[in-house]
């Protein structure tokens, strides 16, 4: 990954980050961490990793999934708004278990 790569991908985090807290609406997404976001060479997709804090148990992990895939689409048309980009990448998200494990 390239050094613009990964700045974009962190502008994308954070302020991915800061419309879940503040203008999300879905009662399904509640507490999300964002692990990491990995943005391919060509800027079309974004790789965004979370885990949530509340609980593991999958019903809980399958419904802020559903939640998150459900205001995909939002968000980007908000990071359109707020990135300076020409291309925003389509947003895909990935379950990350790596704080579950530690």
């Amino acid at each position: 990954m390239s050094r613009r790569t990964e700045r974009i991908g962190e502008q994308i985090r954070a302020e991915l980050a800061r419309l879940l807290r503040e203008e999300a609406t879905d009662p399904r997404i509640g507490l999300v961490t964002l692990t990491q976001v990995d943005v391919s060479p060509d800027l079309s997709n974004a790789r965004v990793y979370w885990s949530v804090m509340k609980s593991e148990h999958s019903e809980d992990r399958a419904s802020t999934e559903a939640g998150l895939e459900s205001a995909a689409g939002f968000l980007r048309h908000r990071l359109a708004r707020i990135l300076d980009l020409k291309r925003v990448p389509e947003l895909r998200f990935r379950y990350d278990s790596s704080l579950a494990r530690g």
